[in-house]
């Protein structure tokens, strides 16, 4: 009797690891999603070390080189000191902080509420559709930096009430990218199977969708974090962001208004930055968006 050989089954940790290595081989062809990256963990530690690195206190006024001018870059201040003789380079270093803070933070509430929100209302449909769709079209149709001015006035300059304003107001577009994947998963055969077997909606949602909306999730949070930076900037730029004395890009900007053409570092060190921090955040999600979708590996 002849034996039959069935054929080979990867196991799983294999089959994931495998897939790992080709996100991580297409990632590394974008060149600028890759230098982004480098650029990214090299601001992520500079934030986290941030008051050891810093030459001196970002909030220390120094009377003797202040005299009512920014003085420029030298030998002991290299990014040069503002109006109140305050170490440019330290308030910047610890400005970065604030940024990533308030942006990773903002968009971690973001994602939350519009995942929650989207998977709700595609797997369940009807009415809940209806109600939650209804609901995030009433927050789209409000212009939003005009309701974050309002709730930002309200709650205060706190930084916890910034990071709330940001992302409670700023989930519309996960919902719907959500929502419209969700509509597609439901009509695949292993949720189809998994609704026979008797698995509750919870378990169907949280085991067997969740884990495939995992790099539309991941894509949509690394593309919305320069835009709660950009956000968190023109609020402290208004003077409703971070609160005096302490330093955040959007206010160092608002600072250096009246000193545009007498002290040029004064806008272009938290200008250049802030615009590294966006355009770096942008080419790695362009970078995962093309690594993660096996339509562009190729």
């Amino acid at each position: 009797m002849t034996a039959v050989k069935l054929p080979a089954v990867a196991p799983a940790g294999l089959e994931l690891k495998q897939e790992r290595f080709r996100v991580w081989r297409a990632f590394k062809r974008h060149r600028l999603a890759l230098v982004s990256a480098i650029l990214l963990i090299i601001f992520c530690a500079i934030a986290i070390f941030a008051d050891r690195i810093a030459p001196f206190d970002p909030n220390a006024t120094n009377a003797a080189l202040a005299g009512g001018k920014p003085q420029p870059p030298s030998a002991e201040h290299w990014l040069g000191t503002d109006a109140y003789g305050r170490d440019y380079l330290s308030r910047t270093l610890v400005a970065i902080r604030i940024s990533l803070v308030v942006g990773l933070t903002a968009v971690v509430f973001q994602v939350v509420i519009g995942v929650g929100t989207g998977l709700l209302a595609g797997y369940f449909g009807g009415r809940t559709d209806n109600i939650l769709m209804r609901i995030t079209d009433t927050f789209l149709a409000v212009p939003g930096f005009m309701l974050l001015l309002m709730v930002a006035g309200i709650l205060g300059g706190t930084l916890p009430a910034l990071i709330l304003a940001i992302g409670a107001l700023t989930w519309m577009t996960v919902a719907r990218l959500v929502r419209a994947e969700v509509l597609s998963l439901k009509q695949r055969e292993f949720v189809t199977a998994a609704q026979c077997m008797g698995s509750s909606h919870w378990r169907i949602m949280g085991v067997y969708m969740l884990p495939n909306l995992v790099s539309i999730i991941v894509v949509a949070a690394t593309l919305s974090v320069p835009a709660a930076i950009l956000t968190e900037s023109a609020l402290s730029f208004l003077g409703l962001g971070v609160p005096p004395p302490n330093a955040s890009l959007g206010n160092m900007l608002s600072d250096a208004q009246q000193w545009i053409r007498s002290a040029w570092w004064i806008w272009v060190v938290p200008g250049v930055t802030i615009s590294l921090i966006v355009l770096a955040f942008n080419f790695v999600g362009d970078g995962l968006r093309d690594a993660l979708d096996p339509r562009t590996r190729s």
